[in-house]
């Protein structure tokens, strides 16, 4: 299939990968973290994020063979709650999780007990100071949470300081197409609910390269076929003008159900090849300055000195 025809069968993910995941709506409705906590429909472009994460996460454990790993905060990714580091759980990666939600973490426990694997859950009450001693950890890392707290550099800190080997941070790409439609056309609110200043990726460079962090490697991830708008397809067309039942019907119901944890669970085992067939742009072997004007994200990889 190609680029154009690939375009409107994903216009149906959910295209949530950055939403604050402990933000409510402006109705009065419980915040949209609950609802996948239990719901594990999350959409098309989402779970196209997370195996394209896993890939990378995986490699990454190849090339430096980390031997534990600290994911803080666990929220970033919108959908299920705090399945982020899950492949490395699987390959017997140790690995704690962190968040500052005493619900969210139960909810969490509990999705982890469904699939069977061991994590180390831990509740914080301040992202400048997380509760472990020094170089607890050889791989920290966060994906695209940062500009939703209150002082992303303390965090920065606390995750050099606790890592004894690599530090990994991932954040939303404004330079891609999809940001800017964002941000101008169908949702300019949202710059309200985040830092928009910790999506420069140079910035996060800065802070870590000042706490003696050498960085090793950088890139992008998250370069599907679609623009990332960070909203559902029904949404979109609204927010755009175009109001057809014939599309609304089509990315809607049974039939259109996108889980990474119905895989997990062995339940859809043929998801992972149908949801990477969109992953050609993601594997042009092309400068990645050149695929950063579509990727979703971009990253840092750093050496902590000693």
């Amino acid at each position: 299939m190609g680029a154009f025809g690939a375009i409107p069968a994903v216009f149906g993910a959910a295209y949530g990968c950055d939403r604050l995941s402990r933000m409510e709506s402006t109705a009065v409705t419980e915040p949209t973290w609950k609802k996948y906590l239990t719901d594990y429909n999350e959409g098309l472009g989402l779970v196209y994020e997370r195996f394209v994460l896993n890939d990378f996460l995986l490699a990454l454990k190849g090339r430096y063979g980390f031997a534990n790993v600290l994911e803080a905060p666990l929220f970033g990714m919108a959908g299920v709650s705090g399945i982020n580091s899950v492949a490395l759980a699987r390959i017997r990666t140790p690995v704690t999780l962190v968040d500052d939600n005493q619900e969210r973490l139960a909810g969490v426990a509990r999705i982890w007990d469904e699939l069977g694997l061991p994590v180390d859950l831990v509740h914080a009450t301040d992202w400048s100071a997380l509760p472990f001693a020094d170089n607890t950890f050889e791989f920290a890392w966060n994906w695209a949470a940062i500009w939703h707290l209150p002082d992303p550099a303390a965090l920065l800190r606390e995750l050099v300081r606790v890592s004894n080997k690599l530090v990994f941070v991932a954040v939303p790409n404004p330079v891609q197409v999809g940001y800017q439609v964002r941000k101008h056309i169908v949702e300019p609110e949202f710059v309200r609910e985040i830092d928009e200043r910790w999506t420069d990726i140079r910035r996060i460079r800065i802070h870590l390269e000042a706490l003696d962090v050498k960085i090793i490697e950088q890139g992008v991830l998250d370069t599907p076929p679609w623009p990332d708008t960070v909203m559902p397809a029904a949404q979109l067309l609204q927010k755009i003008g175009i109001r057809s039942r014939k599309l609304d019907s089509k990315f809607t119901g049974e039939g259109w159900r996108w889980s990474t944890m119905d895989y997990y669970l062995g339940r859809d085992p043929s998801l992972h090849p149908r949801v990477m067939k969109y992953a050609w742009i993601e594997r042009l072997r092309i400068p990645w300055r050149v695929k950063q004007v579509w990727s979703h994200h971009r990253w840092v990889l750093g050496w902590k000195g000693r």
